[in-house]
């Protein structure tokens, strides 16, 4: 069974209805990143970041995976399809995906505000438990913070979607400007055997020598489109 590796990104879940922070009208408008994605905007004003991520998280409790989630989930009956996610949201999850890799970390859990990639205070929310309050605290007696990998902070995940994406026979970019690193940084990590495609319904400027098919739709179609190649290709090359 070929392993089918997806990076996904902020254009995956926008179908969805879960805001963007790059595009116009995004979450960058109204919030600045100083505030909200970095740990010295935390620093400065906890409480504001903890009722901005509390206001995300119960954005999910009306929000839905979308066809490009499911369309993933469903290849699973052909490939062994791995993801690695920029989002923080949980739609691939609920769409029915089960190798899930979130480079930036998940807004349904919280964790210390002293050492936040401790496991042992690493928390997943229950939807009942979405409002996070200022003096709720984490087992070493910190603040809860979100489970977040903010600006200026490591990315922990990185090196095992690195190892993921050498074991790549297919290698799929979703709805993502590649102009985040380090996960822009993983295209170099692509095996040569491997065959790669781009779903964006706009223009991506990747720096690549390497062959890339552009799927020029929306994640839904897009992903539909991908599986309709995939098998057609899978068949066609069958003895």
């Amino acid at each position: 069974m070929k392993h089918l590796v997806i990076l996904s990104g902020a254009g995956m879940s926008a179908e969805s209805g879960i805001s963007t922070f790059r595009d116009a009208g995004g979450l960058w408008d109204r919030y600045p990143v100083e505030q909200v994605a970095t740990p010295e905007g935390y620093a400065q004003d906890p409480e504001l970041v903890t009722r901005f991520y509390n206001e995300r998280r119960k954005q999910l409790l009306h929000v839905e995976p979308n066809g490009g989630h499911c369309g993933l989930a469903e290849m699973k009956q052909h490939f062994r399809v791995s993801i690695i996610t920029q989002n923080v949201d949980n739609l691939h999850e609920r769409a029915g995906s089960s190798e899930v890799l979130h480079l930036h970390g998940e807004l349904t859990k919280v964790c210390s505000s002293f050492n936040p990639n401790d496991p042992r205070y690493i928390k997943t929310l229950k939807p009942e438990e979405y409002e996070v309050k200022m003096g709720d605290l984490a087992g070493d007696g910190s603040q809860l913070r979100p489970f977040i990998v903010w600006f200026g902070e490591p990315v922990p995940a990185i090196e095992k979607a690195a190892k993921l994406v050498r074991q790549a026979d297919l290698f799929v970019i979703i709805g993502t400007s590649m102009n985040v690193y380090p996960a822009a940084g993983l295209l170099h990590d692509v095996p040569t055997h491997a065959d790669i495609y781009l779903i964006d319904p706009k223009p991506v400027e990747i720096r690549s020598h390497r062959p890339i098919q552009v799927i020029a739709q929306g994640a839904s179609e897009g992903v539909g489109q991908l599986r309709q190649l995939l098998l057609q290709n899978s068949l066609s090359s069958k003895p």
